[in-house]
């Protein structure tokens, strides 16, 4: 599967963005996908999942401020995020999950927010 993300860029404090994630196969034909972020000098971490059933999981930072979803008509991937923060800073990465397969990673788009 091929993973293409997009959408990053720089926003103030308080801005948001909308993170897209084009997939070469059906998103509902993972068992889960994901939104991951690296900061500078940091671990990735898991942001957000979803599972092929639409169930959705967030990191606790997120606080209600981020949302992942998906179109399956166009087997996109989305992550908003409102209310940024400067620590929201670093690659975010789309990822997905089948059963048997190690998990996929995309190439990541760069989130940059200024105080």
């Amino acid at each position: 599967v091929q993973l293409q993300a997009s959408g990053g860029g720089l926003v103030q404090a308080g801005g948001s963005l909308r993170l897209s994630c084009s997939a070469s196969r059906s998103v509902v034909s993972f068992n889960t996908m994901a939104w991951s972020r690296q900061a500078p000098g940091s671990q990735r971490e898991r942001v957000a999942t979803i599972t092929d059933i639409g169930y959705t999981t967030y990191a606790d930072f997120v606080k209600g401020r981020f949302t992942i979803s998906r179109d399956t008509a166009k087997n996109i991937l989305y992550l908003q995020l409102n209310n940024l923060e400067p620590g929201d800073t670093g690659i975010y990465y789309c990822s997905a999950y089948r059963v048997g397969s190690p998990r996929t990673y995309g190439q990541g788009t760069l989130v940059t927010v200024s105080s």
